[in-house]
């Protein structure tokens, strides 16, 4: 790519969350893989682990290519490889899929934002890898019997158009609530399957870290996850909507630091932060006033457990700072040529 098409701050922000992604999930896929003992999941582990070192590797030589200074993201020092097990491997199957999604999601809106064809071309290229990894996972969930299957519902028979108001209406309590539709179904299953996963990850975090305000911090996590879990599974029970078994994503009885407090907050902000994004789209496209306000009501407490974790970070000196525009104002009272 010619020197004179420089990054834009889009594409900058983006290869830096990538970069810092990938290198926290290294760490956590290596240490699944040393333990790993199912011989259909543990190729995919293998899979996912190779994609995010390859990652790291074109990262990198993009950031050397254009004088960008490395992130320092995660690395050894962040996972204790000599820890004992800590996930079920059934977790870990549930997690390939999950990794899966969030890239997808993740990678198709940074292809959007990214203009230079060499960047595209890399994110979109990671876009694909994540589709086959979540196609993957998928694939064994279900061979397996472990997979959390959406409701069924009858096909439709016929097509229709909504004939009164009423039909977005969820709080009048002298008429009765409409039935959920497709739509509203599958983002409230989803967001049971999302939040059933993080309940387990707080649930390893919390016993492993060392600290106090990182273990009461998890465990909030966990009490969180588990309220919006019974939210939507009532939502759903309320029409007859018969929620399937969730697959057994456990972890051990190990309390041995596994995982760096900076990589498990981190981590930690990541799922909130995919769950605010999940539940803003949820009720956009829930057409119930009451589905969209409860959305609206969790997604502010998931804001709040995210503004603590983050005073947490900053407090510890774990929050690394994303690449940002210079303080002209500071700029322009430092002309003695101090560093800024």
């Amino acid at each position: 790519m010619p020197k004179n098409v420089h990054l834009t701050s889009a594409e900058i922000g983006s290869l830096w969350t990538a970069y810092m992604n990938d290198s926290m999930s290294a760490c956590i896929l290596r240490f699944m893989l040393k333990h790993i003992s199912d011989a259909d999941i543990k190729p995919i582990v293998q899979y996912a682990y190779d994609l995010t070192s390859d990652h790291l590797k074109q990262l990198r030589t993009i950031f050397e290519d254009e004088s960008y200074a490395f992130p320092n993201g995660f690395g050894e020092q962040d996972v204790d490889m000599n820890a004992p097990w800590l996930f079920t491997d059934t977790l870990c199957i549930s997690f390939m899929r999950h990794m899966g999604k969030v890239g997808m999601l993740s990678y198709s809106g940074f292809v959007s934002l990214s203009d230079r064809d060499d960047i595209r071309t890399y994110f979109s290229q990671a876009l694909t890898e994540a589709n086959k990894l979540y196609n993957q996972a998928s694939k064994i969930e279900l061979e397996k019997g472990i997979a959390g299957r959406h409701p069924f519902i009858e096909v439709p028979k016929s097509s229709d158009y909504i004939d009164s108001k009423a039909y977005m209406s969820g709080f009048n309590p002298f008429s009765d609530q409409r039935p959920l539709n497709a739509v509203e179904i599958s983002h409230l299953y989803m967001n049971v399957l999302t939040n059933s996963i993080g309940m387990k990850l707080c649930i390893a975090f919390a016993q492993t870290s060392p600290r106090k305000e990182v273990q009461d911090f998890m465990l909030r996590g966990k009490d969180v996850s588990k309220k919006h879990t019974k939210i939507f599974t009532y939502k759903l029970l309320e029409d007859e909507i018969e929620v399937s078994s969730i697959p057994d994503v456990g972890v051990s009885d190990s309390t041995t630091p596994t995982f760096s407090d900076k990589l498990m907050m981190f981590n930690m902000s990541l799922l909130i932060s995919s769950g605010v994004g999940n539940y803003a789209t949820a009720a956009a496209a829930s057409q119930r006033s009451d589905i969209a306000t409860d959305y609206e009501r969790l997604s502010l407490e998931n804001a709040k457990l995210a503004k603590s974790g983050a005073d947490i970070m900053i407090k510890h000196q774990w929050l690394e700072q994303p690449p940002g525009a210079k303080d002209r104002e500071k700029l322009a009272k430092n002309k003695d040529g101090s560093e800024i």
